[in-house]
C-alpha cells in the first residue's frame, strides 16, 4: 500500500486527470441509468396520476395514448350508467405546439371535468387547481408560466392558478390542464379566415347540387364541423364491483374498447415506450463496456510506465505479494475515486437536465459492481504480464 501511494504522489498529476477522465465517462453511465429509468416513469406517470379503474376508449384502438381515440361528446353518459359503475368522466388528450413565453414549445393539454372528475392535475407545487368552468390553466413549470400569467390559445386567453413540476407525459411534454370545454374549443377551433374559405366551398357545392340560394343557406350548418368529440372515458368502480364484469359489459353493450389501468400500463410499456427503451438499453450496455474496456487499456498503460521499476523489484528479490499489491491497489483506487468523482458529477447534471433522470439505488449499486469488477479484471491482466517481467529488464536487457 505505502509502494503504490508513494507511486501515486509521484506522478499526482498524471493519476488526478486520469481520474477526471474516467470519471466523466462514468458520469456518462450513470446518467443514461436515469435516462432509461426517467423515460419509463414518464411514460406511465401520467396513467397511475388518472385515479380510475378503468380507460374506456373507441373501439380497435389502443388509446388514448399510444394511438388517438375519438368517442362521441356524451359517451361518459352511457358508461356511467353501466351496473357497477361509481362515476365516468370524460377526458380529452393531445399535443400541441403553440406560442407561450415568447418561444414555441410543445406540450401535451389535458381537459377534464373540473367538477369532481378524474384526469385532474398531479405534482401541484404552487397555486391550486381548475375550479372555473372556462378560461382557467394548471401548467407545468417547464413551460416557464409563472402563477397570474396570461396565455392565448387560440382567440382565448387563460389565466394561469396552478404549477406543477415534473407532470409531463411519456415523450418528456409538459401538461396543461384545461377543463373540457376549453380543451375542446382549443382542440378544434379553426383560424376565421379557414372557416369563411371552408363555409364558401360548402356553399358552392350545395348550389351544384341544384339547391337553392335558401335552401343552402338552410343546409350549410349540417356541413360545418361536428361536435367536439372526447378521447377517452375514466371510470371509478363501486365498492366490490368486478372490473372484469364492468369491461365486458361496456365492450358488449356500448362497443367500446376497455383497459384496466394495469393494462394500459402495460400497453404502454409494449408500445410507445419499447423502442425507446430498446434504444436506451443498448446505449448503456455499449457504455458500460466501453467503460470497463477505457479501464482496462488505462490500469495496462500505467503498468507498463514502471515496467523497469517493477523489474528492478524483482531483481532486488522483491516478493511478487509486493508487485500484486501495488497494481492492485493503483487500480481499485483509480477505480474507486472515479466512480465518486462520477457519482457527484451526476448530481451536477440532473437538477438541468432537460428529461427526467430516475435513479435506482439497485441500478446505482450494480452499474458500481460492474466497474469494480472491471477494474479488479484489468488489475489481473496487468498483474500476469508484470510477473512475466524478467529481473534483467533492470539492467537494460
Amino acid at each position: 500500500m505505502d509502494l503504490a501511494l508513494k507511486d501515486i504522489r509521484r506522478h499526482l498529476g498524471k493519476f488526478l486527470a486520469t481520474i477526471a477522465g474516467v470519471a466523466m465517462l462514468l458520469a456518462i453511465v450513470l446518467v443514461m441509468n436515469g435516462i432509461y429509468r426517467g423515460n419509463i416513469e414518464d411514460g406511465v406517470w401520467l396513467i397511475e396520476n388518472m385515479g380510475t379503474d378503468l380507460w374506456v376508449v373507441e373501439r380497435g384502438r389502443g388509446g388514448p395514448f399510444n394511438e388517438p381515440s375519438r368517442m362521441p361528446p356524451d359517451s361518459h353518459k352511457s358508461v356511467a350508467a353501466t351496473p357497477g359503475v361509481a362515476s365516468a368522466s370524460p377526458l380529452v388528450l393531445y399535443t400541441a405546439q403553440r406560442e407561450i413565453g415568447g418561444a414555441s414549445q410543445q406540450f401535451t393539454v389535458i381537459g377534464f371535468d373540473v367538477f369532481g372528475g378524474a384526469g385532474g392535475p398531479g405534482r401541484l407545487v404552487q397555486g391550486r387547481s381548475i375550479t372555473a368552468p372556462r378560461y382557467e390553466m394548471v401548467a407545468d413549470a417547464k413551460l416557464g408560466l409563472r402563477l397570474g400569467s396570461r396565455v392565448s390559445l387560440g382567440g382565448d386567453a387563460y389565466t394561469v392558478v396552478g404549477l406543477t413540476r415534473g407532470a409531463v407525459d411519456s415523450g418528456g411534454n409538459p401538461l396543461v390542464y384545461l377543463s373540457l370545454p376549453d380543451a375542446q374549443k382549443v382542440q378544434y377551433e379553426q383560424d376565421d379566415r379557414a372557416l369563411t374559405a371552408a363555409r364558401a366551398a360548402n356553399l358552392q357545392r350545395l348550389l351544384r347540387a341544384g339547391y337553392s340560394e335558401e335552401q343552402a343557406a338552410r343546409l350549410l350548418p349540417l356541413l360545418s364541423g361536428g361536435t367536439p368529440g372526447i378521447n377517452a372515458v375514466l371510470v371509478r368502480l363501486m365498492p366490490g364491483a368486478d372490473p372484469q364484469a364492468v369491461a365486458r359489459h361496456i365492450r358488449d353493450w356500448l362497443y367500446f374498447n376497455v383497459y384496466t389501468t394495469e393494462e394500459e400500463r402495460r400497453l404502454m410499456l409494449e408500445g410507445r415506450l419499447s423502442r425507446m427503451s430498446s434504444v436506451l438499453g443498448l446505449f448503456r450496455s455499449l457504455l458500460v463496456m466501453v467503460s470497463i474496456v477505457i479501464i482496462a487499456l488505462i490500469v495496462y498503460v500505467l503498468t507498463i510506465e514502471k515496467i523497469k521499476s517493477i523489474a528492478t523489484l524483482k531483481l532486488i528479490g522483491a516478493p511478487n505479494r509486493v508487485i500484486v499489491q501495488l497494481i492492485l491497489t493503483q487500480s481499485l483506487l483509480l477505480t474507486l475515486a472515479s466512480f465518486a468523482l462520477a457519482y457527484g458529477l451526476r448530481a451536477l447534471i440532473a437538477p438541468g437536465f432537460p428529461r427526467t433522470l430516475a435513479f435506482s439505488p439497485q441500478e446505482t449499486a450494480v452499474t458500481f459492481a460492474v466497474m469494480l469488477l472491471g477494474g479488479l479484471v484489468a488489475s489481473f491482466m496487468a498483474i500476469w504480464h508484470a510477473l512475466r517481467t524478467p529481473p534483467q529488464l533492470a539492467l537494460g536487457g
